[in-house]
C-alpha cells in the first residue's frame, strides 16, 4: 500500500475476493416505470484521459426520481416492512401496500443530505404512509422542497450530518413499533436494513454488466465510485471481487471536506473525520458504514478526495458532453481525472463513472454555475 495527502493505493485489492450480493433486479423490475438508465460511451473523455473508452452510467432519471438512492431505499423498506406481514422475501410495493391496509400505521424516518431522504418519502407515498425526514441546514432548498412534495415532514437541524442521523434514530427508538429507520449508515445492532440498502444498489452493476456487453465489452478496467459513508462502494466492491476472472480497479471519490473513507484507509481502520461544507452534498458524511467497513478495505484499490472547483468543472464538461450529472456524480470524473494527473492510468484502459444524480437533484451555487 502507498498514500500521499489525498490519495491512497492498494495494490492488493484487485486479487481480494468475496461473496456476490444477491440480485435483487426481479423486485426493481416490478416497480412502475422501471427501465435501465443509459450508459454512454463518452469519446471526448477518452481521448482526454489518454485510455481506451469512458462509460458513464448516468442515474439522472431513475423510477421517477433523479438519482439512484430509489433502488436501495425501496428494496430495504420492502424488506422491512415485508417481514411485518408474514414475508421473508421483499414484496412488490403494490402488493406490499395491499397488505399493509390491516396492520398499524408506520412513519419512515431518514437522515438525509437530500436523495436518500427524498427516496424514503416516494417509496412512503407509493405505500400511503407518512414519511419523517431530518436534513441539514445547509442542503439545497431544492432538495428541501423536493422531500416536502413528497408529502414527508422535513425537520431541519443545524447540524452535522452525523448528529443528524443520531437524532433521527433516537426518534424511531422514541416512536417503537410505530415507525421504521431507513438508513444506510449503521452500527451495532441497526445492520440489517443498512445491508438491505446496499443489496438494493446490485442493480446498478448488474445493468451495467449487461449493457456493457451489447457494446461488446466483456470488463471494464477501472470503476469510480462516488462515496458518501460507502454503501455504494460496498456494493460495488462485493459485485466486482466475486468473480473468478481479472477484477478491474475500485475508485473511491470523496469532497476534500469529508474524506472519512481516505482517512480511515490511511489509518487502517474506521475513523469519524469533521467535516465541512461541500457543494456534494449527498458525500458529506463523516463516518464509514460499520457493515461495509472491512469490504471497503479491503477491496478499494485507489481512494482520492477532490474540490468543489474540480468537481463544479466536471459538471459543467459532462453537461457539454450530453450527460445530466450533479456535483457527487461529476465527482467522479474529477477522480479520474487526479489519477490521470497522477501518471495512474493505462492507455489501454477501459474505465467507468458512477452519475449517481441529475444536476436537478442537486444544482450548482450560483458562484460554480
Amino acid at each position: 500500500m502507498s498514500a500521499t495527502h489525498s490519495l491512497y493505493l492498494n495494490d492488493a485489492a484487485r486479487d481480494w475476493r468475496t461473496s456476490r450480493l444477491d440480485d435483487v433486479s426481479a423486485f426493481h423490475q416490478s416497480m412502475p416505470g422501471y427501465t435501465p438508465t443509459r450508459l454512454v460511451e463518452v469519446p471526448e473523455l477518452a481521448a482526454e484521459l489518454g485510455v481506451a473508452a469512458v462509460y458513464v452510467k448516468e442515474e439522472a432519471s431513475r423510477l421517477g426520481l433523479p438519482a439512484f438512492k430509489i433502488l436501495g431505499a425501496s428494496y430495504a423498506i420492502s424488506r422491512a416492512l415485508s417481514t411485518r406481514v408474514g414475508s421473508a422475501s421483499a414484496l412488490s410495493l403494490e402488493t406490499l401496500r395491499e397488505a399493509l391496509i390491516d396492520q398499524a400505521p408506520v412513519t419512515l424516518i431518514a437522515a438525509t443530505d437530500g436523495n436518500h431522504g427524498r427516496a424514503v418519502a416516494h417509496t412512503a407515498r407509493l405505500l400511503g404512509l407518512s414519511a419523517r425526514i431530518f436534513t441539514p441546514a445547509d442542503i439545497t432548498d431544492a432538495a428541501k422542497r423536493a422531500i416536502e412534495a413528497e408529502g414527508a415532514e422535513r425537520i431541519e437541524l443545524a447540524l452535522p450530518y452525523d448528529d443528524i442521523v443520531l437524532a433521527a434514530a433516537a426518534d424511531a427508538s422514541t416512536a417503537g413499533d410505530e415507525a421504521l429507520l431507513i438508513q444506510d449508515t449503521s452500527w451495532n445492532g441497526y445492520e440489517d436494513i443498512p445491508q438491505w440498502i446496499v443489496d438494493g444498489y446490485s442493480t446498478l452493476v448488474e445493468e451495467v454488466d449487461a449493457q456493457l456487453l451489447t457494446l461488446g465489452v466483456e470488463a471494464v478496467d477501472l470503476v469510480a465510485v462516488p462515496v458518501g459513508v460507502g454503501s455504494l462502494a460496498q456494493a460495488v466492491v462485493r459485485h466486482y471481487r466475486s468473480g473468478a476472472g481479472a477484477a478491474p480497479r475500485v475508485l473511491s471519490v470523496e469532497p476534500d471536506a469529508a474524506p472519512a473513507i481516505l482517512a480511515s484507509l490511511h489509518a487502517g481502520a474506521a475513523l469519524t473525520v469533521p467535516t465541512g461544507h461541500t457543494i456534494m452534498a449527498g458525500l458529506n458524511c463523516g463516518t464509514p458504514t460499520d457493515i461495509g467497513w472491512e469490504t471497503l478495505c479491503a477491496g478499494i484499490d485507489v481512494a482520492v478526495s477532490v474540490a468543489d472547483a474540480s468537481t463544479a468543472q466536471a459538471v459543467r464538461d459532462l453537461e457539454r458532453l450530453g450527460i445530466d450529472s450533479g456535483p457527487c456524480g461529476a465527482s467522479t470524473l474529477a477522480g479520474v481525472r487526479a489519477l490521470a494527473d497522477a501518471g495512474l492510468l493505462s492507455s489501454d484502459a477501459r474505465v467507468l463513472l458512477l452519475s449517481t444524480e441529475s444536476r436537478t437533484a442537486n444544482p450548482l451555487p450560483e458562484e460554480f454555475a
